[in-house]
C-alpha cells in the first residue's frame, strides 16, 4: 500500500527525509539521483525504505498511501469488500504508530524524562531543603516511581508487540482484499493511490 513512486519523489525533494537521501547518494557515489536511480536502490536496499517509513510514523504521516474507495457506483459483494477495506485502511492508520521500535518511541522518552524529573526533585529535597533526616522515605519514593515506570514501560512494550502483529495481519487481509477487486474489476488500485502528502506541500 505504500506508491514507490512517491517514495522515490518524497526522498529526493522533501527535507524531512534528508538522511534517507544522504544515504542513497553515498551508495549511488554522487550527490544528484534521479528518482529511476532512487527507486533502484531502494529495491536493493530495502533498509532504507524501512527508514522512510520509520521517519514517516515518527512525525505522524501514515505509510498507506491509498485512500478509501467510492462505493456508491458498486454493488453487492464488490460494495462489501471494498466497505471492509475502508474499515480496514481507517484501523490501520490508528495502529501505524505500533509499527515503531518501542525503544524508539516516544513513550520511552517521556518515561525517561519523568524519571528524570524526579531524580532531580529528590535531590533538591534532600541537598537544597536540608531534608537529611527524611531521605530514607524520599529515595524510597523514588525507588518506587523507578518500580512503577518499569512496570508501565513493560506493559506499554507489550501493547506495542500486540498491536504490531495485528497491523501486519490486518495489512496482508487488506492487500488480498484489494488484489482480490481489481481481479474482479471492481476498482484500479492506480486510482486510489495518493500521489502526495499534503503536509509536505
Amino acid at each position: 500500500m505504500i506508491h514507490l513512486d512517491r517514495v522515490a519523489r518524497e526522498i529526493r525533494t522533501v527535507g524531512l527525509y534528508d538522511l534517507v537521501l544522504q544515504d542513497v547518494q553515498k551508495i549511488a557515489g554522487k550527490n544528484r539521483v534521479s528518482e529511476t536511480e532512487i527507486l533502484d536502490i531502494l529495491g536493493t536496499h530495502p533498509q532504507l525504505l524501512q527508514d522512510y517509513m520509520q521517519t514517516n510514523v515518527e512525525y505522524n504521516l501514515s505509510n498507506i498511501h491509498l485512500r478509501d474507495i467510492e462505493t456508491g457506483d458498486l454493488k453487492d459483494e464488490c460494495m462489501n469488500t471494498a466497505d471492509k477495506i475502508n474499515t480496514n485502511l481507517a484501523q490501520l492508520r490508528e495502529l501505524e504508530k505500533y509499527t515503531l521500535d518501542f525503544e524508539q518511541s516516544a513513550i520511552l522518552v517521556i518515561i525517561f524524562s519523568i524519571e528524570f524529573f524526579v531524580l532531580f526533585s529528590v535531590q533538591y529535597f534532600i541537598v537544597l531543603l536540608n531534608l537529611k533526616a527524611w531521605q530514607g522515605l524520599i529515595y524510597g519514593i523514588f525507588a518506587s516511581s523507578v518500580a512503577v515506570a518499569y512496570w508501565y514501560g513493560k506493559k506499554e512494550q507489550k501493547k506495542f508487540a500486540r498491536n504490531k502483529a495485528i497491523y501486519e495481519k490486518m495489512y496482508e487481509e487488506t492487500l488480498e482484499m484489494l488484489s482480490r477487486l481489481e481481479k474482479e474489476g471492481c476498482i484500479r488500485k492506480s486510482d486510489l493511490l495518493i500521489e502526495e502528502c499534503d503536509e509536505h506541500v
